[in-house]
This record gives C-alpha cells, sequence and structure tokens, in this order.
C-alpha cells in the first residue's frame, strides 16, 4: 500500500519502528485507548511480528503501573509501545532500588532502562493519544522532519545559553553547555531509540541551577490529572533553576497544587521504603525545575488541549517543570507547558549569537 493508504498505525509499525518478521511487540493500553491499541495489534501481525496485548487501569502522574506491566516490559521486547490515556505509570520497585548501568546511570523506570541504559529496545509512548490524533498527526513526512531535526541539532552543537522571549512575557535565559539537543523525530528504527507520536520537536535539558527569568505560559498545561487549554496564562518566576512564585487565576492555582504534592508525596515514599533513602529532598526541589525547553515541528499538529499534541505544534516552544532528560533532576513530575510565537537565540563563546525561532518561524 502507499503512504497515503495506510492508517496511522501502519506507518508507526512499518516506518517509524520498523517491525520486523518474529520481533516481540509489547502493547499497553488502556480502555479508553482499544482501538488505537488493537490497530497496532493488527499492524504488527501483519508485519510478521509477535505482537502481545494487555491493559491497565489510566494512571495519573503519581500512580504506579500495574506489577503484571512492569514484568511484561522486563522480558525485554523488541519494541514496546506504551498507548496511555494519561501515564504508563511509575515503577516502584526502581525508585526505591534503581536500575544502575556499566558507566553508574540510574534508570527509575524499567521502561527506560531498557531504552535509555541497556539500549536494547525500541520504544513509543503517546500519553493522551487518540484516534483523531494518530490518523491525522502521524502520517507526515519523516524525511522532512528527520533533515530539520539534523540541522537544529548542528547548530546546537557548541552553543552554551540560550534566551526566550515571547509576546505573552516570557523572557528566560540559561546554560546549555555540555547538554545535548535530543530529537523526537519519527526514527525509532535502532535498538535504544523511542519517543511520541506524534513525532516532532527538538529538546534539550537546560543545566540545573542555571534557568534565571519568566516564563508565561500562554498556550497548554500538564497537571497531574490531564492537560488543558489555558484560559488565564500562567506566570511562574525562575531564580537559580527553579520556579519561586506562579502567578494567575484558577489554572495557576492548579499548577502550584500538582507541584506542592510532588513537593510532599516523597517524604511519604521514602518513609514507607519506596524511595530510596536520602532522595525525598531531592524530588522535593526538582519539582520546582525547569526540566526541558522543546520546539514544536510537526506541521500536522495544533494546539488541542493535549499535551501529547501540542507541544509538536509549529510556531510554539514549551517548558517543562520537574524531571529533565539527563538524569540529574530526578522528580515525581514532569509537567509541560505551551509557549506561543517564541523568539529563540543561542549564545556561542566569543559573543556569537543565532537567532534560530523569530516570532514562532524556524529561521535555519
Amino acid at each position: 500500500m502507499g503512504k497515503k493508504e495506510r492508517n496511522g498505525a501502519q506507518v508507526i509499525v512499518e516506518d517509524v519502528v520498523n517491525v520486523k518478521k518474529n520481533e516481540r511487540v509489547l502493547i499497553i493500553a488502556n480502555p479508553a485507548t482499544n482501538v488505537i491499541a488493537q490497530d497496532l495489534y493488527l499492524a504488527v501481525e501483519k508485519t510478521g511480528g509477535i505482537p502481545t496485548l494487555i491493559f491497565q487501569k489510566d494512571k495519573t502522574s503519581f500512580d504506579n503501573a500495574n506489577k503484571e506491566i512492569l514484568a511484561a516490559i522486563a522480558t525485554e521486547p523488541e519494541v514496546c509501545f506504551s498507548i496511555s490515556n494519561v501515564k504508563l505509570g511509575k515503577d516502584p520497585e526502581a525508585q526505591k532500588n534503581p536500575y544502575v548501568t556499566e558507566d553508574g546511570q540510574k534508570f527509575t523506570h524499567i521502561f527506560d532502562y531498557l531504552l535509555d541504559g541497556k539500549k536494547t529496545m525500541r520504544g513509543i509512548w503517546t500519553p493522551g493519544i487518540t484516534e483523531d490524533m494518530m490518523n491525522r498527526t502521524a502520517n507526515i513526512d519523516y524525511c522532512q522532519l528527520q533533515e530539520r531535526c539534523k540541522k537544529l541539532e548542528e547548530i546546537f552543537d557548541g552553543a552554551e545559553k540560550v534566551r526566550i522571549t515571547a509576546p505573552g512575557g516570557t523572557d528566560i535565559e540559561f546554560s546549555i553547555k555540555g547538554r545535548k539537543l535530543l530529537s523526537d523525530d519519527g526514527d525509532f528504527t535502532k535498538p535504544g531509540t523511542g519517543g511520541n507520536i506524534p513525532a516532532g520537536e527538538v529538546f534539550i535539558s537546560p543545566v540545573v541551577g542555571t534557568s534565571e527569568g519568566k516564563i508565561v505560559y500562554d498556550g497548554s498545561m500538564t497537571f497531574f490529572d490531564g492537560d488543558s487549554i489555558l484560559k488565564t496564562p500562567i506566570e511562574c518566576e525562575v531564580n537559580e533553576g527553579f520556579v519561586t512564585k506562579i502567578n494567575g487565576g484558577g489554572e495557576a492555582k492548579r499548577l502550584l497544587k500538582t507541584i506542592i504534592d510532588a513537593e510532599i508525596k516523597p517524604f511519604i515514599m521514602e518513609k514507607e521504603n519506596k524511595l530510596e533513602k536520602g532522595m525525598a529532598e531531592v524530588y522535593r526541589k526538582n519539582a520546582r525545575n525547569i526540566g526541558e525547553l522543546g520546539i514544536g515541528l510537526n506541521p500536522a499538529a495544533r494546539i488541542t488541549g493535549n499535551m501529547l499534541e501540542d507541544e509538536k505544534a509549529f510556531h510554539t516552544c514549551h517548558f517543562a517543570i520537574g524531571e529533565n532528560y539527563d538524569n540529574d533532576a530526578p522528580s515525581l513530575i514532569h509537567l509541560d507547558g505551551v509557549v506561543k510565537d517564541p523568539t529563540i537565540i543561542l549564545f556561542y563563546a566569543d559573543n556569537i549569537e543565532k537567532i534560530i525561532v523569530k516570532d514562532g518561524n524556524l529561521v535555519i
């Protein structure tokens, strides 16, 4: 079948992860994502792969995955799809006793350990995916997306600092020295690669403790119980890398409650021996960390109130509060929020600077 004749599931299975004959593919779903999960199951069968489909109830940012789910991932399938309505769920045993790689990296979830640690698995995770989103945003020009991601990776190489401003009031800068730009470019064909569907973003973790300024979220925001388009902007003051003050309306209060819950719960978990001893204070502090800057690159994505799609939309960037992608700021949360029409400037050594996004438009 030609590209236009395939549904989103077939494009993902055949092109994005390139499932091969006899590869074991684990599909984890909730009742709300049943149709998408079954489409993936059938698409895997057509390639000659060996699919297994398993369900659990919806999980929030604070919930644990079912033991059966974690045990299934631990069988080390070649490919794992997490087709969740909200989140996959945490790995309580790994939070208590993290997986450790030969080079000393610690992982608090079996999924992350196999994907990023051992690099034996390919993975896709889709928190909040809908059938419309799948079929509308998955069937895109991945070659063009990968070219844009590669170009941005080259431009970010050697950059030491980034500043982001936006019409809504955002004005923040931070160090990215020594950090690597990561890409959700839709090429998850090699072990150790993975990302979202819809794909379409590049992202980087600020050096912990260096973010200074103000973020004004004016698109959408992730909260502990889901995502929402923002009716009133949320203004976050950031000092020495952490959110120190949150202003706005009811949604700002909702964000603050989510953060406070993520500050308190680690101490309960540590007391119950569910978190590695001494880590509660680290988790508390990082609940306010600026953990990510991302740039949306999917031309079919738009702001819908579903962060899985929103953070991929052109003319936007997003910042996450909480855990980062460099494994040096663990937290119970990773809350993405969208900023519209940003201008993004990179700074290099010798006072060289380069604008990569101007008023929401790529200028690379």
